[in-house]
């Protein structure tokens, strides 16, 4: 029997949509905080929410869609119920991060940037957690994991299925 997993995140809803952008507008640097804001909401940042977050802050689509294209944690669906985050950085590979992506790979049944079929893992790469001195590293659920071996590994990833 799978497990089904209630959403950690609303559904994507216009109207939800249309007041998160109004609530931060104004602010400096709107674009990020409100690309931010709408992935806080649902998980992930809709398509149809790039024309609405454009037409409020005067700009064009286009421009909306690169800052939302050119930051990697912007995501176009929602993640898993957990995300696992592997530092895919020089540092992180050469302490033996390939390994180790390769393992998490194997024991999730997909690849990086994917989710498993039960919605319970996002795995991820991510350039640089900033912790070089004790790679490879990982994140997961924002928490920092250093000194990552297979141990290590196998106990976050049993820990992302629960």
């Amino acid at each position: 029997m799978t497990a089904v997993f209630e959403p950690c995140y609303a559904p994507w809803n216009e109207t939800r949509g249309a007041e998160i952008i109004a609530e931060h507008a104004s602010q400096e640097g709107a674009t990020l905080v409100i690309l931010h804001a709408l992935q806080e909401a649902f998980g992930y940042v809709p398509e149809a929410a790039i024309p609405m977050v454009a037409q409020a802050l005067n700009l064009s689509r286009a421009e909306v869609h690169g800052v939302f294209t050119f930051y990697h944690d912007f995501r176009h669906k929602p993640a898993g119920r957990h995300v696992l985050k592997l530092c895919r950085a020089e540092a992180c590979q050469a302490a033996g991060g390939d390994a180790l992506a390769a393992r998490a790979e194997a024991k999730l049944g997909v690849s990086l940037g994917n989710t498993t079929p039960d919605d319970r893992v996002t795995l991820e790469p991510i350039y640089c957690l900033g912790l070089c001195a004790t790679a490879p590293s990982a994140m997961l659920d924002g928490r920092l994991i250093g000194r990552l071996d297979q141990k290590r590994l196998d106990a976050l990833v049993a820990e992302a299925q629960r």
